[in-house]
């Protein structure tokens, strides 16, 4: 298993639109987050797809709040992973997200 903290900065331009009264992270800055590390991680080139085959959003996220990110290879996936981001302070530390993503190398160009 993998796990990487996470800074997601407070003045991330998503947060202006995302609920300005009580403003959390939205689950495709997570789901970016997660797939981005994956692929520094395992070394998947830029241009390979990827599909989410499962997300749960199961706690908000809010600006500034520390995130870690963790991930390890699925057995029931091929070339698929396990995600899980946790949100808070260790004592009171939550999971935020829970994921299975595959990725795909990306079709040829046609000659």
């Amino acid at each position: 298993m993998i796990r990487i903290p996470l800074a997601i900065d407070p003045a991330h331009p998503a947060f202006e639109g995302h609920f300005p009264s009580q403003p959390i992270v939205p689950g495709v800055v997570l789901l970016d987050c997660g797939l981005r590390a994956i692929a520094g991680q395992r070394d998947i080139a830029a241009s390979d797809r990827c599909r989410i085959a499962a997300a749960k959003f199961l706690s908000p996220v809010g600006p500034g709040e520390p995130v870690r990110l963790e991930f390890e290879r699925s057995s029931t996936l091929t070339e698929g992973y396990r995600l899980q981001i946790y949100a808070g302070t260790r004592e009171h530390e939550r999971l935020a997200l829970s994921s299975n993503i595959t990725f795909e190398p990306a079709a040829a160009e046609p000659s």
